[in-house]
This record gives structure tokens, sequence and C-alpha cells, in this order.
């Protein structure tokens, strides 16, 4: 069998990449679809399989589709390259047409399909990584997580218009096959030698490149635009609802801001600051951060004594931001932050050989540990800098106890804050 194609029959190289592609597909929407559903209860709190069972399916699946979009690449880079099997009852003009249509159209979503996922996870943090040498990240692609959001939906889109593209392609060839009774399903078969009696009168008249190229360009268009269209209303849904969740708690800090003071100490009103976490899964670090924590701070640097002051920091535990992990973090094996929306730090401030300590307790999941930590803090006028870091043990508060495994996610959780206070 040729290498490459005639005007009669498709070459072998040809049909090795239709069948590669074919293939890693029917392996990469299964694979994902049941982790999606997986993580979906791991998420809920009613884990089916083991975080590294699932994260394996995850990997696979991403790294299917990245073979898939080099292949789908060289398939096109081929296609045009050689000439194609003219078709085998060119009468049909209507009927050729929505073949080459359709055609097309699916060589654009099986681009779109793998280009979006990746760049969705390129834009993410941590969690299943891509096997191979493959980048974990992308040229122009940064880590943020509302691009990472979209192109989340863009990646499903484009995969609801692939599967229906492809159900077209599937119904033409079983309709050539059943209903025509002709060779055209048999021409791309591997293995296949095509009787030459079968093909006469094929090829003809060449099958022309440039309205193959006009259909192409129409089908990148009209997929890019379906694309776009599915998720164009949940998109803008999508930030209604972060708008709301987000003027939620503003309201909620707000309310906290206002409670009555309960020391003589003088209060120090938070201005601005951070409160940011590193873990370790797989290997990796994944960074994050808390964005609704408010502190109560009561201190008085020349208070008689070792006891200067005291401290209550209340955190938002649905506002964190951790990379593609955020939302199975919130489930009941995690955070479970339905039944326990916020921790709570609560801790006297204490000078000690000449430096400033937290001594307290912190309480997540009902869970209180001890915790004592130092602060570096510079005070100017009435405006203080403060900043401290400290590790925790996830396993002390029950957070992942599904995972043993250190490999899997690590035991320790780093954390550093950093503030500005105005004394009121």
């Amino acid at each position: 069998m040729s290498l490459t194609n005639t005007q009669a029959r498709y070459g072998s190289v040809a049909k090795a990449l239709h069948w590669s592609v074919a293939l890693l597909i029917l392996a990469m929407l299964p694979v994902g679809f049941i982790a999606a559903k997986l993580a979906e209860a791991t998420q809920a709190g009613s884990p089916i399989v083991p975080i590294g069972v699932l994260t394996t399916m995850f990997s696979a699946h991403k790294t299917f589709g990245v073979l898939v979009l080099i292949l789908a690449v060289l398939r096109i880079l081929w296609a045009f390259s050689q000439p194609r099997p003219a078709p085998l009852h060119p009468e049909r003009r209507l009927e050729t047409l929505a073949a080459e249509a359709v055609h097309w159209m699916l060589y654009a979503f099986i681009l779109l399909v793998p280009l979006t996922g990746w760049i969705h996870h390129a834009a993410s943090s941590g969690f299943a990584p891509i096997w191979g040498p493959f980048g974990q990240n992308l040229p122009l692609v940064p880590k943020d997580e509302a691009l990472s959001h979209l192109f989340a939906q863009l990646h499903f889109a484009a995969v609801l218009g692939m599967l229906g593209t492809l159900g077209l392609h599937i119904a033409g060839a079983l309709k050539h096959q059943v209903i025509d009774r002709d060779v055209t399903l048999a021409r791309m078969l591997p293995g296949r030698r095509v009787p030459d009696a079968a093909l006469s009168g094929v090829g003809a008249e060449a099958h022309g490149k440039l309205p193959s190229l006009l259909v192409a360009v129409l089908a990148l268009a009209v997929g890019a635009g379906i694309t776009a269209q599915v998720i164009g209303g949940d998109h803008e849904a999508t930030h209604v609802e972060i708008a709301e969740v987000e003027a939620a708690r503003d309201t909620e800090v707000a309310a906290m801001a206002e409670a009555p003071a309960t020391s003589d100490l003088p209060l120090w009103q938070v201005q601005s600051g951070t409160l940011a976490l590193k873990i370790t899964q797989l290997g990796n670090m994944v960074a994050g951060q808390f964005d609704s924590w408010q502190a109560d701070i009561r201190y008085d640097p020349e208070a008689t004594g070792a006891d200067k002051g005291s401290v209550v920091v209340t955190i938002d535990i649905a506002s964190l931001s951790l990379g593609t992990v955020a939302g199975q973090a919130m489930g009941a094996d995690y955070f479970d932050s339905a039944q326990f929306p916020t921790a709570r730090y609560e801790a006297a401030l204490i000078e000690q050989d000449g430096a400033l300590v937290s001594k307290g307790t912190l309480t997540i999941k009902g869970i209180a540990v001890p915790l004592e930590f130092p602060v570096a803090l510079t005070i100017d006028g009435d405006v203080a800098q403060a900043s401290g870091a400290f590790a925790l043990d996830r396993r002390a508060f029950g957070i992942g106890d599904t995972v043993p495994d250190e490999g899997t996610l690590g035991f320790g959780v780093d954390l550093t804050f950093e503030l500005e206070a105005a004394r009121q």
C-alpha cells in the first residue's frame, strides 16, 4: 500500500493518523467524563476512589488531549500536502458539500477541544499534571483563575460541538456502508484493499484544494462561533453569581468590623493585608490565599507587663483560592465549608525576649489546636506593619484524612500573613 494518497485511495499515512486520533478521542472522552463525575462526588464529601486514582485519570485525560492536538495538526498538514480521494458520488453535490463541511468542522473541534483544555490547565495551579515532556505552562498564558474558568467553559462547549460533528461523521460513514453499500468506509479502513472495479471512474476530476480550504476556514469560524455562543450566557451568569457572593462577603466583613469593643486597649483597624498558604500536591507546590478575613486587634506597646494585647481573626473558608483544587478543598473530607464556614484564631500578643509573639488557639472544623508564632512589627505614628509565618499539619484538623499518602497531598501547610493597620 502506498504511503501517500491518490485520487482514488487514501495512503497508509492518512489512515494511521485518522485512526490514531480516533482511538485517542475514544479514550480521552470517557476518561474525562468519568473523572469529572468522580471529582464531583469527592467535592461533595462522598469520595468513590482515592485522590491518587482521580489524579491519574485527569492526567491521562489531559495527556491524551495533548497527543490528539499534536496528531491533529500533523493530520491537517498532511491532508493539505496530499490529493484527497475524490467522492464516489460527485453528482450528489449537496451531499458532497455537507460531508466536506462536517469533515472540516470536525477538524476544527478536534483542535479546539485539546487547545482550550490545555490553556485551562496552564492558567490554573496544581492538580493532575500532564505526563511526559509536555509543559505544564504555555507561552503568553498567565496563572489566572478567571482565565482558567473561562477556558474551562470554552473546553466544555467545544466538547459538545465535537460530539455533535463526530455523530454526523459516523452517521455519514454508516449511511455509505449500510444504505449506499459503497467503498467510502473501506477506503479509510487499515489493511483493506479496495478492488479497482469498485473505484472505476473515481479520480477523473481533481478534488481541488481551494474549495476545501474555503470550507476549512468556514468550519473553523463556525466552530469557534458555536463554542463562544454556548458559553456566552453561562459565563455572564457566572460573573453575576461571583459578584453576588463577593457582595455578601463584603457585608459580612463590614458587620464584623462594626462589632463592639471588648477591651480598653487601643483598636487597630486593618487597612490592607493578605493571608496566603502553600500546599504540596504530587510533589508540586500550589499557592493560594483566603480573600475574605477579618482581624480584631487590640494592642498597646506601652502596656505594663508582657501582655500587650489580643487578636481575634475570623476567616471565611469559602473565600479560599487554591488553583483548580479550591472547590475540592471545600468538601466534607477537607475543610467541610458547608458545616464549618469559618475558621477562628484567638491569641494573646505577648512581649517575649524583646520580640512580639502571638500565643493562642486556631480552630478549624471545630477542632482547636494551639498555635504560637513570632510577629514582625513596625509602628510609624498611628500606622503599623505586621507580618508572620507559621506551619500547620493538616491532619491535626482532620483535613484530607482519606489521603494518608504524603506523596499525593503533603501533610504540612505553610501560611504567611502581611497587614497594615491604623490605630483608631
